[in-house]
């Protein structure tokens, strides 16, 4: 896991953004965790090069697992499975694309840039 306090981040980047790791520190198809500030989330870089970053929290396990999730693809949209349940989520939306028979439940979602090999996460405190 990656830790990153948004208050210290000693990194120029634009206001609002947070660098979270070096594009490097990504693998292809798997997640990784970051924690920024008290709040756990999921970084998937896609094989087209695209950074997504979403919740760490699972919503029906009650876990911080997502990063551990396998990535996939539903009709083009770019997904994860929670590696509890199996809920798909879409990563673009953070939408529940298969609920496994529950309640949707939709994943945070935050914007990505990519700038001089560096992962940026828009950034506004804890949720």
């Amino acid at each position: 896991m990656t830790l990153v306090d948004p208050q210290t981040d000693e990194t120029v980047t634009p206001p609002g953004w947070v660098r979270v790791c070096a594009i490097d520190d990504l693998e292809v198809e798997r997640g990784r965790a970051a924690l920024l500030g008290g709040t756990q989330i999921a970084l998937f870089l896609l094989a087209s090069g695209r950074v997504h970053a979403v919740s760490n929290f699972d919503p029906y396990s009650r876990a911080n697992v997502i990063s551990r999730g396998i990535v996939g693809t539903r009709q083009n949209a770019p997904t994860v499975a929670s590696p509890m349940f199996k809920q798909v989520f879409d990563l673009r939306t953070g939408a529940c694309l298969d609920t496994q028979g529950k309640e949707p439940i939709a994943l945070h979602v935050w914007p990505v840039a990519v700038e001089d090999g560096n992962v940026l996460v828009r950034w506004e405190g804890d949720r």
